[in-house]
């Protein structure tokens, strides 16, 4: 298969995104501008989660999540540690983190978190919502690593 690599793909969206962002800041703030592109993301992404969740041979689990997770590292975008991988946990630290680098690149470091990191755990509401991310810190706002930290929760 020949994907786009998801960095890529972030970096065109960025581009159209900049503009009305930028528009939208000048007529209603920064801060009302920046809920509604948040807000928008968030359904964009849960859509893909259930997207993908629909391509998932056998069904979404971890498991298969951790697969995906290729597609967003593709081409050098992520340099992560992996500190545990199983069908109920799934954890790592992000160590460099190119969207960061684009989006700074890009005059887009302020509103960064939402474009990328904001998907995160709202994809996983489409995905499986057994799936949840804890992430305490990001590179994009400051830290020196991003800290994920995925678990499945029990139904009872």
């Amino acid at each position: 298969m020949n994907e786009i690599p998801i960095l890529d793909l972030r970096r065109i969206e960025a581009n159209i995104i900049k503009p009305i962002y930028e528009e939208m800041a000048l007529e209603i703030g920064h801060e009302k501008a920046e809920k509604i592109l948040g807000a928008a993301i968030e359904k964009a992404a849960i859509e893909q989660g259930k997207s993908l969740a629909e391509e998932s041979e056998g069904g979404p689990s971890l498991r298969a999540f951790i697969s995906l997770f290729e597609r967003w590292k593709m081409g050098g975008a992520l340099e992560v540690e992996v500190l545990e991988e199983t069908d109920e946990q799934f954890d790592f630290n992000v160590t460099r983190c190119r969207y960061a680098e684009t989006y700074k690149e890009m005059g887009l470091g302020k509103i960064g978190h939402l474009l990328s990191c904001g998907r995160d755990g709202s994809f996983c509401k489409g995905y499986d919502p057994s799936i949840e991310l804890d992430r305490g810190q990001t590179i994009m706002q400051g830290a020196t690593h991003c800290d994920f930290r995925y678990r499945v929760q029990k139904t009872s």
